[in-house]
């Protein structure tokens, strides 16, 4: 009797008559995609974190919260508890107001930097979780937080002087940081 197992909803069913699922999984082209796209979305999430530390987890969260992803019995099933996504929105709004202030660091400081490339790391894991596993997942997490760092103080430092003062400038990357953040999430389901 042939062993069918889904890789695709509706769109592409294998099926093998002495292969195990698992390795007709590692075999198949789609599941590799599949894999693919989890690391992205990984490496998109850190991105995120880098912008704005506290928005990325805050969106992982109301994610899991919604069952838009599954981390139910792993290490990260904390980010779906019922006052998680609660928490981590007050600490991005909080974020949000404090980063307007002109005494607050820069985020290339050690702190800063490292809470960033923790935080997209913890992000990735989770996004990853599903699809590549939460080591890639974290792996491109950080990566993609160093990018989102680095890139976003550059950027914004473009845009401010574009604008003439920063206040356009983070306003701007606020918003970027949460349209990104809510594709990010809504494309891991």
């Amino acid at each position: 009797m042939p062993i069918r197992v889904l890789v695709f909803p509706s769109l592409l069913f294998l099926e093998s008559r002495r292969i195990s699922p698992a390795a007709k999984l590692e075999s198949d082209p789609t599941a590799e995609i599949l894999r693919m796209v989890g690391i992205l979305l990984a490496l998109l999430i850190g991105v995120v974190a880098g912008l704005r530390a506290m928005t990325a987890p805050a969106a992982v969260s109301w994610a899991a919260s919604l069952g838009w992803i599954s981390l139910g019995d792993t290490w990260l099933e904390f980010l779906g508890y019922r006052w998680t996504p609660w928490i981590f929105t007050i600490l991005a709004i909080g974020e949000f107001i404090t980063d307007q202030l002109p005494s607050t660091p820069s985020r290339t400081v050690p702190i800063q930097f490292g809470t960033r490339i923790l935080i997209g790391s913890l992000c990735g894991a989770a996004l990853g979780m599903a699809s590549a596993g939460w080591l890639p997942g974290a792996v491109a997490g950080a990566a993609g937080a160093v990018i989102g760092t680095l890139g976003g103080r550059a950027a914004r430092a473009k845009l401010a002087s574009v604008f003439g003062r920063d206040s356009p400038a983070a306003i701007l990357e606020d918003g970027i940081a949460v349209g990104a953040a809510f594709l990010i999430v809504a494309a891991a389901q």
